[in-house]
């Protein structure tokens, strides 16, 4: 099949199955199949937490030679109930993708996914590496301190201060010290408006600073009221609680897990959302791995220099 020029990717394509997996008496989960259902399996991780797939997700594979599977983690997406916090745990979704392996018979798949979804494959390939074939990974986030940081409280804020101020405008001066703990109070209380207010405000900082070069429609999609909300909501909900890791830097820490999982880091030059020195990090202690810097990008996997290498990376496995 032929490669779309504009944007490397592969064709659309719609699922030939679809279908809901129950995960908790709270969650059920919705799932799809792509491509060719007796190729290569790869499991799709999205980003977020709670941003949810989409089918642009579906292109980085090519459908004649993988089966295509992604899936709307906990809370978010078409998985029910929207923006639930209860029972939503990384560890609560790295069971989720168990289940939905055993469910559809696979023995073992590859895994790929791009800013949280990489750190929800890191914590599903150290809990389960004789179940990954290989890892394919964009955008490393390992929700440290460091990080959430870096990007909510204090680092970001000095290259982009004019989106700065749409971010802290719902938080009175008082409650700026801690920006976590301020936002994670309104978007889990009982005002409704403050609630939906504060969401498109952190949703639309994440949006507005995602690419090289600023992108109106990736922003107009983060300001959609049903998406910023699962976004904003579980988002702030793993930060205040250190992404349920029982100490930080455990993915890092943890990495030496991975060194007979082959796989491909990407990440972009100009990533002011998860900086480089995280890749960078991983790459030194999975010794599996090869590390891809594009040197014209941000953090969005619809860049050219990622998309391309990501792309590289599906056909060199498949």
């Amino acid at each position: 099949m032929s490669l779309d020029v504009r944007k490397s990717c592969y064709p659309e394509i719609e699922p030939y199955k679809t279908g809901s997996l129950e995960v908790s008496p709270i969650h059920t989960l919705y799932y799809e199949e792509c491509g060719n259902k007796n190729g290569k399996p790869v499991v799709i991780l999205h980003g977020g937490p709670g941003a949810g797939c989409n089918a642009q997700m579906r292109r980085y594979h090519d459908p004649k030679k993988y089966r295509i599977i992604l899936f709307d983690q906990r809370g978010c997406g078409r998985s029910t109930p929207h923006a639930e916090l209860k029972e939503n745990t990384t560890w609560d979704l790295v069971e989720d993708i168990e289940k939905l392996r055993k469910k559809l018979s696979i023995t073992k798949w590859q895994v790929f996914g791009g800013s949280w979804g990489s750190t929800l494959a890191l914590a599903y390939a150290q809990t389960y590496p004789e179940i990954v074939s290989e890892l394919i990974l964009r955008g490393i986030f390992t929700l440290t301190q460091r990080e959430i940081r870096w990007f909510y409280q204090d680092g970001c804020n000095l290259l982009f201060p004019d989106l700065w101020e749409n971010y802290i405008r719902p938080i009175p001066m008082e409650e700026r010290g801690d920006m976590i703990k301020a936002y994670y109070k309104r978007l889990t209380g009982d005002n409704k408006k403050v609630m939906y207010d504060c969401a498109k405000a952190w949703s639309g900082w994440e949006g507005s600073t995602i690419t090289l070069y600023s992108n109106q429609e990736i922003i107009g999609r983060f300001m959609e009221e049903k998406f910023a909300l699962s976004m904003a909501r579980i988002e702030c909900h793993y930060f205040i609680n250190g992404g349920f890791f029982s100490e930080d830097g455990h993915l890092i820490k943890n990495a030496s897990v991975l060194n007979n999982i082959p796989g491909v880091i990407v990440h972009g030059r100009y990533d002011v959302i998860t900086p480089i020195e995280t890749a960078w990090k991983l790459h030194k202690k999975w010794k599996e791995s090869n590390l891809h810097i594009i040197p014209d990008a941000g953090h969005a996997v619809s860049e050219p220099g990622i998309t391309d290498k990501l792309i590289s990376a599906t056909l060199k496995y498949s």
